[in-house]
């Protein structure tokens, strides 16, 4: 995260400001997250595969359960274990309840990255609210959680799990 810049003048910001801020944040956050997991032991993660894998879940799921909880094809779903499963964070199995069908799995690989990536956000978030104070960064995300509506957050955007 870099120095943080002193407020504007008072006035208000134009319209466009607020969202390229926002996705700035988000992206500043991610793109230090994935520094850190680099050093820490996963230069090949992606932000996608993040998602990917807490689609995964503890219990494992289906590539078909994978995409219905990201918002993809079952498809789009596959190519992305295929990688995750290259990278060693998922394995597939035999699914013990139904022999004719493959379970995704987290590998100790998959579950060291989700752990590491936990732990980094909460660093992440510990700057940010010394830097801007904790009361303020409680606010920022109670303010946002009003905002944003019930089940906005999706995934299915065009591009987003590219590899």
């Amino acid at each position: 995260m870099g120095e943080p810049r002193a407020e504007a003048s008072g006035r208000d910001a134009a319209g466009f400001e607020l969202p390229v801020l926002l996705f700035a944040g988000f992206r500043s956050i991610i793109d230090e997250m994935h520094r850190e997991l680099a050093e820490r032991g996963h230069p090949e993660v992606r932000p996608a595969h993040g998602y990917a894998l807490q689609a995964v879940g503890r219990g494992g799921a289906t590539a078909s359960e994978i995409g219905r909880r990201l918002g993809v094809s079952k498809q789009a779903a596959g190519k992305t274990v295929e990688r995750l499963e290259a990278l060693g964070y998922v394995e597939r199995v035999d699914d013990p309840r139904d022999g004719r069908r493959k379970l995704v799995r987290l590998t100790g690989r998959g579950v060291d990255v989700l752990v590491k990536s936990a732990e980094g956000f909460e660093r992440l978030r510990a700057r940010w609210a010394e830097v801007l104070g904790a009361d303020r960064v409680r606010a920022m995300e109670a303010d946002l959680r009003t905002m944003v509506p019930e089940g906005a957050f999706r995934l299915d955007a065009a591009g987003w799990f590219d590899n």
